[in-house]
């Protein structure tokens, strides 16, 4: 088998305006970065999809409240390796006492080449 290589890069950013829902800001995130994309070098180079081994970073203020295998199932192929660590932001708004939560991620792609 050949090596895994890097291939795509994508990022993405997601928000909860009301929930606090640190879950459903991080796939609204991956959603924003994959759709930001039409990869048809799978199709052009004969690779399987399926074969995409994916690291998915996510940055969130409070980490442990991302539901890692729920945002990991967002993503169509591969093998998925979901992080989470301190980071996003989230925003309080004192009139309403809501606070909004935006997470950001990355989706790294490695192929055998």
């Amino acid at each position: 088998m050949s090596a895994l290589r890097r291939i795509i890069l994508e990022m993405g950013t997601g928000n909860d305006l009301y929930g606090m829902d640190y879950t459903k800001a991080a796939k609204r995130a991956v959603q924003d970065a994959i759709h930001h994309s039409s990869l048809t070098l799978f199709k052009s180079l004969d690779i399987d999809p399926q074969t995409m081994e994916i690291d998915l970073n996510i940055a969130a203020q409070e980490p442990g409240k991302v539901d890692l295998a729920s945002v990991a199932a967002t993503l169509p192929f591969g093998k998925v390796t979901p992080r989470a660590s301190k980071g996003g932001l989230n925003v309080h708004d004192q009139t309403t006492d809501r606070t909004s939560v935006i997470v950001n991620i990355g989706i790294l792609v490695r192929v055998p080449l």
